[in-house]
């Protein structure tokens, strides 16, 4: 490499930092208000560190990222500073919370100047700490890794069935605001527990959450649930706040008809001919469906007024999906956008397997609840700053990031329409081989 390719790289990383500093710049401004300028410094260096530090088992550790704060020598010096960071009693982990809750707002009249509609995106995961056992806040949450693992494969010997296996950890409630075709951004993440003296409940972080949104937002977006939140229950809180949904209903589960007769969801369409056919791209299998659609009026006693159910049939081998929503449906148009936007919401599951493999959000070990919930918010801001970078108008340097440090061959890679993975890959590689120089402007040390 010559030596104005090498100036050119040089200024390339420090423009990256730059524009990191840019996305935290309200942030840092509210914590140089509440802490001295060098816990403001070590808040900001400590996101590009784990951008920079990438190990699915340890890449949260406290001893990991202060050798990467400061150098491999001088790790228990850095070790402190996190450590002095995330013990200070003047500032709380809300501050990023209602950073979050900022962006998304943005976004959200962002989409309303533009006149396109605004997803609002839910989902649940937990964070699994199967050898832990003393850890502040712990209580069971069931291991989706074992169910994996406990899947049947071809050609291998079925593994053992039987009750699902629970172990120590903490649940997990996401919220991202995204467009039909418009990057996603993070709303909210909310980590709770069962047991001690931060006890809660899904239901109550799920009603705190959704108040929230209206609070915010109101008629302006439309909520986007799984299956997992279906029932009476969750459609009386709804109803409640006269929230604008689209859940995806159970076959199972029973609807009313206009008469008032009570059915499974899967016959109020069978036998009836779909309206509309098109070929829609399977984004998770990587495939083109055929898929036809139709929908129904429907009821149900926890909601005043009728209800639509929205099937949209992906062909032979896949089951229907069977959305129930309150936005009137007139056409085929307005049933398509129904499906378009239960779409979308592959993007918060898609959040909760980065965050878990890449930014190894169930490594941390810290004991206090508190600390635990300012790491885990760090890491989230150093998530969100790579979704920032998604945007278009940082096209041409995604391009020269991902041909210079993170290059690929083949038409999969190739054809891989948003590279997060390889975007953090190349990211990190940059700061690593080319190191900013410490310029951070109005964090300069107090003394």
């Amino acid at each position: 490499m010559n030596q104005n390719t090498t100036k050119t790289v040089d200024e390339t990383a420090f423009s990256m930092q730059q524009h990191l500093l840019t996305f935290l710049a309200p942030l840092l401004l509210e914590l140089n208000r509440l802490l001295d300028r060098r816990l403001v410094r070590t808040f900001a260096q400590l996101v590009a560190v784990i951008i920079q530090f990438r190990h699915a088992d340890h890449g949260l550790l406290l001893s990991e990222l202060g050798g990467y704060l400061l150098s491999p020598d001088k790790a228990p010096a850095g070790t402190k500073r996190i450590s002095n960071l995330l013990r200070s009693n003047r500032w709380q982990y809300q501050l990023i919370e209602r950073f979050l809750w900022r962006r998304a707002t943005a976004l959200v009249a962002q989409l309303e100047t533009e006149e396109k509609k605004a997803l609002c995106l839910w989902d649940d995961s937990v964070l699994e700490k199967p050898e832990s056992i003393a850890l502040e806040g712990l209580c069971a949450v069931r291991s989706s890794c074992a169910a994996r693992l406990k899947r049947i494969k071809p050609g291998y010997f079925n593994p053992p069935g039987g009750r699902p296996i629970f172990v120590p950890g903490w649940h997990w409630s996401a919220i991202m605001v995204a467009g039909l075709k418009e990057t996603a951004t993070l709303a909210a993440m909310r980590w709770w527990t069962t047991r001690g003296e931060n006890a809660s409940s899904r239901r109550i972080v799920q009603t705190e959450l959704l108040t929230a949104c209206m609070q915010r937002w109101g008629q302006l977006v439309v909520h986007v649930f799984d299956r997992g939140y279906a029932g009476t229950p969750w459609l009386q809180t709804l109803a409640t706040q006269q929230a604008r949904f689209v859940l995806r209903w159970p076959k199972r589960l029973h609807l009313r008809t206009a008469s008032g007769d009570e059915q499974n969801a899967w016959k109020f369409t069978r036998g009836k001919r779909s309206w509309d056919h098109r070929r829609i791209w399977d984004a998770r299998r990587g495939c083109y469906r055929n898929t036809g659609i139709i929908a129904t009026q429907v009821f149900h006693p926890a909601w005043e007024g009728p209800l639509w159910l929205v099937v949209s049939r992906p062909g032979k081998g896949r089951p229907p999906w069977y959305l129930l929503t309150a936005e009137p449906i007139d056409s085929p148009d307005t049933a398509w956008q129904i499906v378009f936007a239960y779409a979308r919401r592959w993007q918060v599951e898609m959040s909760f397997r980065f965050l878990k493999c890449e930014l190894a959000m169930q490594s941390p070990r810290l004991w206090f609840w508190e600390n635990r919930l300012k790491l885990l918010l760090i890491a989230t801001l150093a998530y969100a700053f790579l979704l920032w970078l998604l945007s278009p108008q940082f096209r041409a340097l995604r391009d020269w990031l991902l041909r210079n440090f993170c290059h690929r061959t083949g038409k999969r890679h190739r054809d891989a329409s948003m590279p997060l993975y390889r975007l953090r890959s190349s990211l990190s590689r940059l700061w690593l081989f080319y190191p900013p120089p410490p310029v951070f402007a109005f964090l300069e040390n107090s003394g």
